[in-house]
């Protein structure tokens, strides 16, 4: 596999408030590298600063082999990086198909019926076929929340930062996105996912990286990580 992020000391400051500090990893491509960490452990920081929402102190972001560190999101998304929100944010007014079309449009650089062709591919990759003359602000939580990746995935990412789409899901939902998640992946989207559901990060997720206090603690074999002294003292408080 090739690299396709790589994330070199990479540092944010809010005045005297260090929320990233000297963070360092790549990103193979195809894997799915999953993100774990307490609350203001910097990792929706990190996120900012991948997608371009967040202009870093210092440090290096690489892109498939391109320093991307200070172009703008929608420059990103065009070279293909896509994230998706904890809370969804689909324009409420307007149908889940067309929320994708202006994904797929105004990110993807596709138009016509090739635009049409591949929306269709991410409804259904996404389980989202019959909901799609619905209008988004309309959604239940779980088809919200495929809705909001499906709005990402029509972007037609290399990439695909995934914010806590777990979050407020039963285990069975928590399971079906899983599935969903690695269907992704085999589509030949990489993806970096934060998630604070443990079982999660360590059935879906080819490696883990452990974050506390804007920095580093471990990144390897997710059950080695969560095993790690330092992430059980520090995540889990034991």
């Amino acid at each position: 596999m090739s690299t396709i992020l790589k994330v070199s000391g990479l540092s944010k400051s809010f005045g005297a408030i260090n929320v990233a500090n000297d963070v360092s990893f790549d990103v193979e491509e195809g894997e799915i590298l999953g993100v774990i960490g307490p609350n203001g452990a910097g990792k929706t920081t990190l996120f900012g600063m991948l997608s371009g929402h967040v202009e870093p102190s210092s440090g290096r972001v690489e892109f498939r082999n391109e320093d991307i560190t200070t172009l703008p999101p929608h420059d990103r998304a065009r070279r293909g990086i896509a994230r998706t929100y904890q809370v969804p944010r689909p324009f409420g007014q307007m149908s889940v198909f067309d929320n994708l079309r202006v994904a797929a449009t105004f990110a993807g650089g596709l138009s016509g019926a090739e635009a049409t062709a591949w929306i269709e591919r991410t409804l259904a990759a996404t389980g989202l076929t019959r909901f799609a003359d619905t209008l988004a602000g309309r959604l239940p939580l779980l088809v919200r929340k495929r809705h909001e990746l499906a709005r990402a995935l029509a972007m037609r990412p290399k990439l695909l930062l995934i914010d806590e789409v777990a979050a407020g899901l039963t285990e069975q939902e928590v399971g079906e996105f899983i599935e969903l998640v690695q269907r992704i992946r085999n589509m030949g989207t990489t993806v970096v996912w934060i998630e604070h559901v443990i079982r999660t990060m360590l059935t879906a997720t080819d490696r883990l990286m452990a974050l506390a206090g804007g920095q580093v603690l471990a990144l390897g074999v997710p059950n080695q990580v969560i095993q790690s002294p330092e992430v059980k003292r520090v995540y889990l408080g034991s």
